[in-house]
Formats: C-alpha cells, sequence, structure tokens
C-alpha cells in the first residue's frame, strides 16, 4: 500500500468519525442559518423544536450523504494534505534545512498544503453539502426529495450540473482560507509537541491529538463561519418554484442579508457550531491518527520492506 493511499483510507477514517459525531449539531447549525430571522430564540429552542415536531432520529437526517460524501472529502483534504507535506518536506531536505519528520515545514508551507487541501476538498464537499443542506432544511411534513439520490436527480433534472454545484465558488473560498488555517493550526501544534518531547508522531498521546483537533476546529471555524453561513443561504436560495431566487451572486447574497438581517445574521448558528466543533474535529483527528498507526502496524509487520 502506498503512502498516499494510506492517506486516504485514514481520511475516510477521520471523516467517518466526523459526521457520527457532529452530524446532530450540524442541523442546528444549518437550521438556524437558514431560517428567516426571528424563527429561533436560541439553539435549544431550534433542537428542542426538531426534537418535538421530527423526532430524535431527525437529528441525523441527510447522514446518508455525508457519510459518504464527508468520508471522501476528509479522504481528499488528509491525502492532498500529506502529499503536500511530503513534497515539502523533501525540498527542504534538499535544503539542509528540513527533518525526518517534517518538523521543520514553515509557515507558508502548511498553509499552501491546506489551500491545496481545501481546493481539491472543494471539488466534491461543494455537492455533497448541497444536497445535505437541502435534505436538512426541508418540510418534513411534505419532503420535497425522497433521500440524497433523489435529490440530486431532480436537482439535475431542473438545473443541471450546475444546479449540483450551486453554491460552487464561495464553497471554494471557504474551503481554501478555512483548511490552511485548519490544517496549519493542528501541524503547529504537533509540531511543538514534538519538539519539546522529542519524540516521533506515532508517539504523541490519542488525547493530543483530540484535544490538537479540537483548537484546530475552533480556528477552522473562527476564519470560516461567516462565509459559511452565505454558502447556506446560497445553497437553499429557490429550494422551490414557489420561493423564488432572492440572490444572484454570491456578492448580492451578502449584501441583501446584511441590509435585512444586520451584522448579527453572519454568526447565527455559530452557538451549536462552537459545541459541535471540538468534539466532530477532535473525533477527525483522532480517527486519521489511530487509523495511520494502525495501517502502519500491519504493513510493517507484513511486509517491513515496503516502509
Amino acid at each position: 500500500m502506498s503512502k498516499t493511499v494510506q492517506d486516504l483510507v485514514s481520511g475516510t477514517a477521520g471523516g467517518i468519525a466526523q459526521v457520527l459525531v457532529g452530524q446532530p449539531f450540524d442541523i442546528v447549525k444549518v437550521r438556524m442559518q437558514t431560517a428567516p430571522k426571528g424563527t429561533y430564540r436560541s439553539m435549544f429552542d431550534c433542537a428542542g423544536g426538531i426534537l418535538k415536531n421530527e423526532g430524535s432520529l431527525a437529528f441525523y437526517k441527510g447522514t446518508l450523504t455525508p457519510l459518504l460524501g464527508i468520508g471522501v472529502c476528509v479522504s481528499i483534504q488528509f491525502g492532498v494534505m500529506e502529499y503536500s507535506k511530503r513534497l515539502f518536506a523533501r525540498r527542504n531536505l534538499q535544503d539542509g534545512i528540513g527533518g525526518p519528520h517534517g518538523i521543520l515545514l514553515t509557515d507558508s508551507q502548511l498553509l499552501a498544503s491546506g489551500v491545496f487541501a481545501g481546493l481539491a476538498n472543494g471539488v466534491v464537499s461543494g455537492p455533497v453539502e448541497h444536497i445535505r443542506i437541502r435534505l436538512q432544511t426541508q418540510s418534513a411534513t411534505k419532503p420535497q426529495y425522497a433521500g440524497p439520490w433523489d435529490a440530486i436527480k431532480k436537482i439535475y433534472a431542473q438545473r443541471g450540473i450546475a444546479g449540483i454545484y450551486k453554491g460552487q465558488a464561495v464553497t471554494l473560498l471557504r474551503e481554501a482560507s478555512g483548511y490552511a488555517a485548519y490544517f496549519w493550526a493542528y501541524e503547529k501544534l504537533v509540531q511543538r509537541e514534538m519538539a519539546t518531547k522529542h519524540i516521533r508522531r506515532d508517539e504523541i498521546s490519542p488525547g493530543k491529538a483530540v484535544l490538537f483537533g479540537a483548537g484546530a476546529g475552533y480556528v477552522l471555524w473562527a476564519v470560516i463561519y461567516p462565509i459559511d453561513m452565505i454558502k447556506s443561504r446560497m445553497q437553499t436560495d429557490g429550494f422551490s418554484p414557489a420561493d423564488g431566487q432572492k440572490y444572484t451572486s454570491t456578492l448580492d447574497c451578502v449584501r441583501k442579508v446584511w441590509r435585512a438581517e444586520g451584522a448579527g445574521a453572519f454568526v447565527r448558528g455559530l452557538g451549536p457550531t462552537l459545541i459541535r466543533s471540538p468534539f466532530a474535529n477532535g473525533a477527525t483527528f483522532l480517527g486519521f491518527e489511530m487509523a495511520q498507526r494502525l495501517l502502519h502496524k500491519i504493513l510493517h509487520e507484513e511486509s517491513p520492506a515496503a516502509l
């Protein structure tokens, strides 16, 4: 198994862990982001309404799409991130400033790797999140879509591939900026731990992986939350022919939301996101790191020469 394939498999494990832990919080976030101002008094009001009107399983509405899609997305993120890190590390070694574990990767190299990971991820995450948001925000009594595949077919029939990739420009902006910050924060924490304690990456405790992932998650959302809100608005705009289309572009969406709802609209739903973030992102990096160690052990035992 090549190192890239190992990274992709480990990333998938991280993505599945992220979805299972974070999905209930995510649906509350999306409902609050896309509902008209004043619909919910707080995240607890929103969550209580979902539980009362739709039942506990509603918190996992649309989970099939992210379980498959986010697994692929996180796989891509980590695959591209790790590949970029190795390229930069090799260059640093050739220049005499690197280290065997990439400890001396510069801030700009880490940020660039995160941008590459985010852009690659955005090609898949855009449509995946579009379909998930459609399912999460549709009426519980008169749903427009029977499931993710039904949503894909109907949206494609109405608007073609452009409909599937609705909101893609703002998605790419979010992914590039967010994952640059996300992976930079995690890697700096990991590198600091390795340098301070003189240990290898695989000697970092699982608890620290969770803690570093949680910290990176907060950095991620501090950078992207307003962008994410606009993305959600763009992707739910024109939900049905009766609703009409409110926004002609991303900038038009920003202007209209600002004028109609003020600055507060750009952080609406932040509460459940901040609660969700440490659990979901901690689980993501824990899943990735533990899968990496397991695969390394299996491959090492089966074929030491392959490593």
